[in-house]
Order: C-alpha cells, then sequence, then structure tokens
C-alpha cells in the first residue's frame, strides 16, 4: 500500500476555547497521509489515476478557513470526515494537527491531536 504524504501545511486559524484565541487566532499545521494503492493503481503516469495532492491542499485550505471549533480535536474530526468523503480513492486518511499557541504552563514546543479513518465499504 502507498501512502501520499503532505507535511506541516500551515494556517492562521480561530479556533480555541479561550476569546482571546477566538479573536486573536494562532497558527495551526496539519499533516495528513492518505493510504491509497499506488503501487497497482498508477500505471499510465496520469494524474486520474491517483489521488492530486493540490487538491488535497486545496480542501484542506478551504475547511480550516470557513470552520471555526473551540477544541481542535473537533477540527481533527470534521475535517478527517471531508477528507475521506472527497477522496474516496483513499483507502484511509491520517490527519495530524499541532496548535503552537496554547495558552498553559510549562515549556513544550506544541501539541498535536491525531485522528485516523477508513473508507466505509
Amino acid at each position: 500500500m502507498g501512502v501520499i504524504r503532505i507535511h506541516n501545511l500551515k494556517f492562521h486559524t480561530f479556533n480555541g476555547v479561550f476569546p482571546e484565541e477566538r479573536k486573536n487566532g494562532q497558527q495551526l499545521a496539519i499533516d495528513v497521509a492518505l493510504n491509497y494503492p499506488i503501487e497497482a493503481r498508477v500505471q499510465h503516469d496520469d494524474l486520474d489515476e491517483t489521488i492530486s495532492y493540490a487538491d488535497v491542499n486545496k480542501t484542506i485550505d478551504q475547511f480550516v478557513h470557513t470552520h471555526s471549533y473551540k477544541l481542535i480535536e473537533s477540527l481533527a474530526n470534521e475535517l478527517l470526515k471531508t477528507l475521506l468523503a472527497n477522496f474516496p480513492m483513499a483507502t484511509s486518511i491520517t490527519l495530524k494537527i499541532r496548535k503552537y499557541s496554547v495558552p498553559m504552563p510549562g515549556i513544550f514546543d506544541d501539541v498535536e491531536i491525531e485522528v485516523a479513518g477508513e473508507q466505509r465499504e
């Protein structure tokens, strides 16, 4: 099984529980991995035989800029549903979302949420 990955897509969003997060926003980074039988399906060097990562990027960009959630867990779950629906050629998808400006004490780089889903038969 092949995997198509896009790493570290970055967005300024307005997700968060606290009013300052929803007002000022913060940076999120997204990684996506789409499992797809590249070895069996891509035979003719033709974009129609694969998943366009440009289309995946566009879908994520549009979703992130038109939806706002208190929890990045909700963002991850809803975005995963959208990607599974929009890219039925993918047998499964894993999505990671990192939030950098988390208002909690401590020294850390980010908080990351990971969700995965498979196509339903």
